[in-house]
């Protein structure tokens, strides 16, 4: 099956309410490698990379976040995927 790569930029309350950790364990549960990591604008960057409906899927979760998140824009920036990620992380 095909990978594809999604970079995701979250912004709105998304800091200091668990989204890298909500978004790391709904990655491992799916399957897809990456990372997730806190921007100093206050904005949460991840990188998702596995099969397409996996992936759709996290982007998709990505809209809402954990409950404790307000959500106000999601980017989405395709890229080829690299097979290199090696799992999932929070990055620092």
């Amino acid at each position: 099956m095909e990978l594809v790569r999604a970079r995701v930029v979250i912004a709105g309350r998304v800091q200091g309410v668990g989204f890298r950790a909500h978004t790391r364990d709904r990655a491992r549960a799916a399957g897809v490698e990456g990372w997730v990591r806190n921007l100093p604008d206050g904005r949460v960057e991840a990188v998702f990379e596995g099969t397409r409906p996996a992936v759709q899927r996290l982007v998709t979760w990505c809209y809402s976040g954990p409950n404790s998140a307000m959500v106000e824009k999601v980017e989405i920036q395709w890229e080829p995927a690299t097979g290199k990620e090696g799992g999932f992380s929070i990055a620092w």
